[in-house]
């Protein structure tokens, strides 16, 4: 009977001291796999880029408005006149660098004679002219605003020869009677820069 008292006893001290170190070891465990928790974040670059003061791309431009001559009733167009328009470019607030394309669409009644000049060069129509406006705005610029000027011109005489500018006039002259608003839509278009690696 005391031997079996004993053996209790063992059994119970030796479950007791178990549990000791079964809470000792977990604790050490638990010490050596604690894990922190916090919260990840991550800071989106912001996208802004307007054309002309506003969100929307396409814009209607119509060359009467934007003539430079005064000699004509009602800001007509006509061989002798010219005029320009700006297309201004604003990225800022934007935290990523943009690429833009300028492209014309919904041509009417363009007359034959009348040119185009962007930084000093002569474009015949307005497809040659798209080719050339296209450009980047860097991220890192400190003035994100860009204004392209864009000029047009109807010569009064067109030619270089007596026949060139006889031919060119009998043109204008049927297109004077035939055209009466040349208009044209603008279409800008913004792509963000592809981040390099």
């Amino acid at each position: 009977m005391l031997l079996k008292k004993n053996k209790k006893i063992i059994l119970i001290v030796i479950a007791i001291f178990a549990i000791i170190l079964s809470f000792i070891g977990g604790h050490a465990y638990a010490k050596y796999m604690s894990r922190v928790t916090g919260q990840g974040t991550a800071d989106v670059a912001s996208w802004s880029f307007n054309v002309n003061e506003s969100n929307e791309k396409l814009q209607t431009i119509s060359l009467k408005s934007t003539i430079n001559n005064s000699t004509l009733l009602d800001k007509k167009i006509a061989p002798g006149t010219e005029g320009n328009f700006e297309i201004k470019l604003n990225a800022t607030g934007s935290d990523v660098g943009i690429d833009y394309s300028i492209k014309f669409e919904n041509q009417t009644q363009k007359p034959t004679n009348l040119k185009f000049t962007y930084e000093g060069k002569t474009y015949n129509t307005l497809e040659e002219l798209q080719k050339v406006l296209i450009g980047k705005i860097n991220a890192d610029e400190e003035n994100k605003i860009k204004v392209l000027t864009i000029g047009w011109n109807w010569k009064y005489e067109t030619g270089n020869t007596e026949q060139e500018i006889s031919a060119s006039d009998l043109i204008d002259t049927q297109e004077g009677k035939q055209i009466t608003n040349y208009t044209f839509d603008i279409v800008v278009s913004g792509t963000q820069v592809m981040p390099k690696s």
